[in-house]
């Protein structure tokens, strides 16, 4: 592996673990207290931050603004557009690595 494949997994295992704690520490303070939920919009940009694929199948898991289309619509295209970047690393920026 190259080193900066690793920090590639690194950046997406931590924003991957800050998207299950906050979507899961929302839940939580929306059956509680709606003073401490975390805002819609720090949720989508954790989530545009490459914390995608963890938050929205977090989101699926505990049943959590699975009726929200920003969320059902706007995580899946990020989720796209993360795969693209993904995709366009691999095939093409990575071989051209030394």
């Amino acid at each position: 592996m190259k080193p900066l494949d690793y920090l590639i997994i690194a950046v997406f295992a931590v924003m991957s673990v800050v998207a299950v704690i906050v979507t899961c520490r929302d839940k939580i303070a929306a059956k509680k207290s709606p003073r401490n939920r975390t805002p819609e919009k720090t949720l989508m940009l954790i989530a545009f931050f490459f914390g995608s694929f963890a938050m929205y199948a977090t989101m699926q898991l505990i049943r959590h603004k699975t009726k929200h289309p920003k969320f059902m619509v706007g995580i899946p295209v990020f989720m796209a557009l993360h795969a693209g970047l993904i995709a366009l690393y691999l095939l093409v920026l990575r071989p051209m690595l030394p």
